[in-house]
């Protein structure tokens, strides 16, 4: 019976593990350096980590584009984004959404920040945010000289952008 039960529990692992996919060991921490990014944007240019240096970086993972929790949260920084510009604060959202679709998105909600293509996955998992069909739902806030400075693991689409300016700004 005891060994039954041990065969089940594993067998529920492997199968949510299979079916939600496994982000894997990587697990980033307030102080690490920010793993290196190179991906394209909506307009198929390439953005580096680096690209952003001597300003502080907001990169969120979201699962898919035009979707109502991603339009409230892509809204929310929309809404306040001259603040973020303000205090020398660039927004960026990266999905596994292809370039076109990111493009047409930014556009009709006219969105000031670009949106990234992780085709590959390897960013996701680099900031262990990746699922087997979408990035989960994880923000980091990297300091201008490439530290992890915030990681934000549960997000609350209609508060989120808020809360990151009110915790950078205070």
């Amino acid at each position: 019976m005891k060994l039954l039960m041990i065969i089940i529990a594993i067998t529920i692992i492997v199968t949510i593990t299979l079916v939600f996919g496994f982000s894997g060991n990587i697990v980033l921490k307030v102080g690490d350096p920010a793993p290196f990014f190179e991906l394209k944007d909506q307009n198929d240019k390439t953005r580096r980590l680096s690209d952003y240096a001597e300003k502080r970086l907001v990169v969120y993972f979201f699962p898919m584009a035009d979707t109502p929790g991603w339009i409230k949260e892509a809204c929310g920084f929309r809404d306040v984004y001259g603040e973020y510009g303000k205090n020398n604060i660039t927004v960026l959202g990266i999905s596994y959404d292809r370039p076109e679709a990111l493009l047409s998105f930014k556009n009709k909600y006219e969105l000031p920040f670009n949106f990234l293509f992780d085709h590959d996955r390897s960013v996701s998992e680099q900031y262990g945010a990746a699922g087997k069909f979408f990035p989960s739902r994880r923000t980091f806030v990297i300091t201008p000289d490439g530290k992890i400075e915030r990681i934000y693991e549960s997000v609350n689409v209609n508060t989120h952008a808020e809360q990151i300016l009110e915790d950078l700004t205070k």
